[in-house]
C-alpha cells in the first residue's frame, strides 16, 4: 500500500509576506509532505505589490524549505486546492479576533469541498501584532520594517520608497 502525499495549500495575499507568515509556513512544512504557498491574485483588492513580485519575494524568503513551492491563483481557494491535489488548507491565526472570520471561511469551504480540511496554526506571540497592512503603513512612512519582514521584502520596499511608488 502506498501512502498518498499530504499536500497543503497556504493561501493569502501576502502583500507583503511577513515573518509571521514564514513562522506559520515553517511549522506547516514539518506537518505536510508538500506545502504550496498560493498567492491570491484578487482583482477586487488594490495590492501594493504586484502578484508576480510577491511570488518572487516569497520564493526568496522560503529557499531553505525543500518541500515548499510558491504559486499564484485567481478564484476560489478550494478550486485551486482541488486542481493541485491538496486535501488541506493552512490558515494562520494571530489573535482570537482572526478565528471568527477564519472559522466562517473554513465552514464555507467545507460546504463547497468537504474533502478539503482546514488546519489552523497560531503564530508565535512575538508575531501576533504583525500584519501586512501595518508593514505597508510603516514602510510608507519610511520606518524600518526589518523586524517584521524577510530581508528581500525590506530591500524591495526600500527600492519602491525611493521610486515614490509606496
Amino acid at each position: 500500500m502506498t501512502r498518498e502525499e499530504k499536500i497543503a495549500i497556504y493561501p493569502g495575499s501576502f502583500d507583503p509576506v511577513t515573518k509571521g507568515h514564514i513562522d506559520i509556513l515553517e511549522r506547516a512544512s514539518k506537518m505536510f509532505d508538500r506545502v504550496i504557498i498560493a498567492v491570491l491574485k484578487n482583482g477586487n483588492k488594490k495590492a501594493l505589490i504586484p502578484v508576480q513580485d510577491r511570488v518572487e519575494l516569497i520564493k526568496k524568503s522560503v529557499e531553505e524549505f525543500d518541500n515548499v513551492e510558491v504559486d499564484f491563483f485567481d478564484g476560489l481557494t478550494v478550486e485551486y486546492a482541488k486542481m493541485r491535489g491538496a486535501k488541506f488548507l493552512i490558515r494562520g491565526l494571530r489573535a482570537v479576533s482572526d478565528f471568527e472570520y477564519e472559522m466562517q471561511l473554513s465552514q464555507a469551504n467545507m460546504s463547497i469541498a468537504p474533502e478539503i480540511g482546514t488546519v489552523f496554526l497560531t503564530t508565535k506571540p512575538k508575531y501576533n501584532f504583525i500584519s501586512s497592512g501595518i508593514v505597508k503603513e510603516l514602510s510608507g512612512f519610511g520606518q524600518d520594517v526589518s523586524k517584521f519582514v524577510p530581508n528581500s521584502v525590506v530591500e524591495y520596499l526600500e527600492r519602491q520608497n525611493k521610486k515614490g511608488t509606496i
